[in-house]
């Protein structure tokens, strides 16, 4: 049986992203919960809502990477859409009052890469089990 790739990368994106939301909680600690900026993760700028919304994504990868492929392909393409969208939004968003996730220019460059892993292996990986699933209903 061969391994899934969107099983691996889900699996790996979510629990990373889990890990992220639970360190920024020890930066951001006396940030606002949603202002404009907060505390430094590395060069990742991250308040309480931002880390909410890494454990949020990170479950819901690591969820759908250990139930099926089908729920892992889903998940990575739809995150990576969001993170898509969230990179394109950011680039907008820095610097102004409308930034509640205190978002940086690290942060966008993070949310792209992230987007074009996930929606990359998403819509490309594991074609077959899709395939095998669609003949089966």
């Amino acid at each position: 049986m061969r391994q899934s790739a969107n099983r691996l990368i889900g699996g790996i994106f979510g629990a990373v992203y889990l890990l992220v939301g639970i360190a920024g909680f020890f930066v951001s600690s006396g940030s606002d919960f949603a202002g404009t900026s907060g505390g430094t993760l590395i060069i990742f700028e991250v308040n309480p809502l931002h880390n909410i919304v890494h454990l949020l994504i990170g479950a819901v990868l690591l969820g759908a990477a250990t139930s099926s492929v089908t729920a892992a392909k889903a998940a990575n393409t739809s995150v990576g859409a969001v993170y898509l969208l969230v990179g394109l939004l950011g680039l907008f968003l820095v610097g102004s009052s409308a930034n509640i996730l205190a978002l940086n220019g690290a942060d966008n460059v993070l949310h792209f890469a992230s987007a074009v892993l996930l929606l990359g292996v998403g819509l490309a990986a594991d074609k077959s089990t899709a395939t095998t699933a669609a003949r089966r209903a």
